[in-house]
């Protein structure tokens, strides 16, 4: 039951991922890949905010593992730094990893606020 969870999470945060970071990069002239950003630290937000509620597992397995997991990207993260500039490619990482930590403390204070 939890690899189908994992599936059907994953089913519908992969083309989200694709969908969000083609319409956000549509809307900047820049080499700067703020569509990854984008997904990636949404997906931080969503699984801070799971891991502060605390989430069950049949929950964790379809937003944590399955949704998260599809919509946030380290492999095009890891690819489109390499491809930029020296200069772009430190703010990138800087910037994912400052925004992605933020965004999960984020979501862990809201689910906590919620709770």
């Amino acid at each position: 039951m939890t690899v189908l969870l994992v599936a059907l999470g994953a089913a519908v945060g992969a083309p989200l991922r694709y969908l969000t970071d083609r319409a956000v990069q549509s809307r900047h002239d820049s080499v700067f890949p703020w569509g990854t950003l984008t997904v990636n630290v949404g997906g931080s937000l969503v699984l801070g905010f799971l891991v502060g509620l605390p989430a069950g597992q049949a929950v964790s397995a379809l937003l944590g593992t399955g949704f998260c997991g599809a919509l946030t990207t380290y492999s095009t993260f890891s690819y489109e730094t390499l491809r930029l500039p020296r200069l772009l490619a430190v703010a990138n990482v800087a910037v994912s990893v400052l925004a992605g930590l933020g965004a999960a403390y984020l979501g862990i204070l809201l689910a906590a606020a919620i709770s």
